[in-house]
């Protein structure tokens, strides 16, 4: 004759089995904007920094920053920095403009992630304004500047890891933002912000 110990044994496995898997199921979303929030706060793998205001110390030392782009192929612009490098001192505002031209007849938006190397910079390199803080709508045809107004924090001189780093690249990926266009459409959405 059976009692009802085995299924008192059975809820009591199961009821911490389903905790643990819904715990996992949250770490996993969670993961991504904890790791982004690590990024942005250690500067680890190139993660820029944003910056509300211009360095109040810029020094003798001078640092050549270097830019470049790739596009996913899905994404049918061409984007080029109009300066490929620039030579500025520690400290000093820089702004510069990447040109995106698109080769569709549709409206297109864009958006691209960013990074620096080599990553030990990536603590010291702040933008103040960047293309990259939004989406960028271009109509058929249409072309755009868009504009990164950055410096390189002081700091970047007096830390041992980034003494000797004379040159640092700033990098963008561009890629799709998939949208809800009706066929045809010849404007672009607006914008919005990424999350």
């Amino acid at each position: 004759m059976r009692n009802g110990s085995g299924t008192g044994r059975s809820a009591r496995t199961v009821l911490p089995l389903v905790a643990l898997v819904f715990a996992m199921v949250g770490l996993s979303f969670a993961a991504v904007p904890l790791y982004d929030l690590f990024c942005r706060v250690t500067g680890y793998g190139g993660t820029t920094q944003r910056a509300e205001a211009a360095s109040d110390e810029i020094l003798d030392q001078t640092v050549t920053i270097r830019f470049d782009s790739t596009i996913a192929a899905s994404l049918p612009w061409s984007v080029e920095p109009e300066e490929k490098t620039i030579t500025l001192r520690v400290g000093e505002t820089a702004k510069i403009n990447y040109v995106a031209q698109s080769g569709s007849d549709l409206a297109t938006v864009g958006t691209s992630t960013f990074n620096v190397s080599p990553p030990s910079a990536g603590l010291y390199f702040n933008k103040m304004e960047c293309f990259c803080f939004t989406e960028q709508p271009l109509g058929p045809g249409e072309s755009a500047e868009m504009p990164v107004v950055f410096f390189v924090d002081p700091e970047f001189a007096r830390d041992k890891d980034t003494q000797g780093v004379s040159v640092i690249t700033l990098s963008y990926a561009f890629y799709p933002v998939e949208q809800d266009v009706a066929e045809g459409a010849t404007e672009p959405p607006a914008a919005r912000q990424p999350l």
